[in-house]
């Protein structure tokens, strides 16, 4: 059995610290995201290509592969 709460925030009410930290890392990646180009130049081959394959999952969705009954008409026209 859980005792009674007695200090704190009141439920609901939202964390000043945590939104000011957020504020302040916002602003801190929105002036690197400026220097992304020139310092991804500076980079190694081999770093910016594992750069590039660190960051693709944010800009491209990933793939699933779509499982096929051997039942189902093929898109490609032909039956298996």
């Amino acid at each position: 059995m859980r005792g009674k709460k007695t200090g704190g925030r009141e439920q609901g009410t939202p964390n000043r610290l945590t939104k000011e930290l957020r504020a302040v890392l916002k602003d801190l990646l929105f002036e690197e995201l400026k220097n992304i180009p020139e310092q991804f130049t500076k980079l190694e081959p081999k770093d910016r290509l594992d750069l590039l394959i660190k960051l693709l999952p944010f800009v491209l969705p990933k793939v699933e592969a779509v499982p096929m009954s051997l039942n189902e008409p093929s898109i490609f026209g032909f039956e298996d």
